[in-house]
Parts: structure tokens; sequence; C-alpha cells
């Protein structure tokens, strides 16, 4: 991990880079989770004196919405998206099977830190459901190749099993 310094010097990058015209307590946080991976918490106070607000009311922004993680997430980000159209597709099964793979009986970290698996209600590719999303990366049966959910949950439970061995 790194040192304090680099932290808080990570953390002021991603506050000076916003490019939006209105700076706000919540695009200073996303910038932020954008750059680590997460809202460590320095980053609550420097987010405070860049916004011009009390520490509370950055809190309060940051502990609001659920999507704002505040530990380093794992090498690998996992994310299962459970939206009404993935859901109608077999989104449970695929849930169930990675899971099962992780030895997890919900979202969160593998105890190695290798994966973060999270539940997602959209991740925006209705139309190529179900999917989930590895490191940033839309995966569902279209792009494998693949036919329905049961496929799918088969793909899924073998692909979190390499990310979790270092294979990809």
């Amino acid at each position: 991990m790194a040192s304090g310094d680099s932290l808080r010097e990570r953390i002021d990058g991603a506050l000076a880079g916003q490019s939006a015209r209105t700076v706000t307590v919540l695009s200073s946080l996303l910038a932020i989770e954008d750059e680590l991976g997460y809202i460590p918490p320095p980053a609550i106070e420097q987010v405070a004196r860049h916004t011009g607000s009390t520490i509370n009311d950055v809190w309060g922004v940051a502990s609001f919405y659920t999507n704002f993680r505040f530990t380093p997430p794992g090498e690998h980000v996992v994310e299962l998206c459970w939206g009404p159209t993935c859901h109608l597709l077999g989104a449970q099964q695929i849930i169930q099977a990675a899971l099962q793979a992780l030895g997890l009986s919900e979202e969160g970290d593998t105890s190695d830190g290798k994966i973060s698996l999270k539940y997602n209600t959209c991740l925006g590719a209705c139309s190529q459901g179900p999917v989930i999303s590895v490191d940033h990366k839309v995966v569902g049966p279209q792009s494998l190749g693949i036919t329905g959910g049961d496929a799918m949950s088969e793909h899924v439970a073998e692909l979190v099993s390499r990310l979790r061995n270092g294979s990809s």
C-alpha cells in the first residue's frame, strides 16, 4: 500500500484533476474513488478542505451512497448485474455460482484479497444480458459465444476461479 504522503498526493491529484465546471463533494469523492478504488480516511478531510465543506458534510455524502468503498478493493473487481433484465435471464444462478466458486456467502472480498465481489443493479448492457463486469470490462453470453444463463453460470464460476488462482 502507498505511504501516507503518496496517498495524500494521489488524493490531491484526483481532486485537482476534476474537469467539472462545478466541483462538489460528490464529484470529489467520485474522483478519488476512480483514482484509488476506494475512499481512504484522509480523503474525507481533504475533500472537506477542497470543497469548503465540513468533515461531517463530506462523511454524510460518502456514507449515503452504498457504492462507495472505504477499504481497498481486491486485485480484481467482479460486479454481478442483478437488474431486471439480467434477473429474468438468470442472474440469480450466476450470483450463486460466483459465490460458491469464491467461498463467499454474500458480496464482499475474498479472504486472500484477490477478488472483490459486488452486486450491481445495472451494468448498462441489458441487450447482452445476463452480464457481469470483470475489472470494468462487461462480459456476457454474446461476448463469450454462449447461450443461456446455465452456460453463463458455468463460465462465471470458471472465470472467478481462474482470477483467484492468478490466471486470466
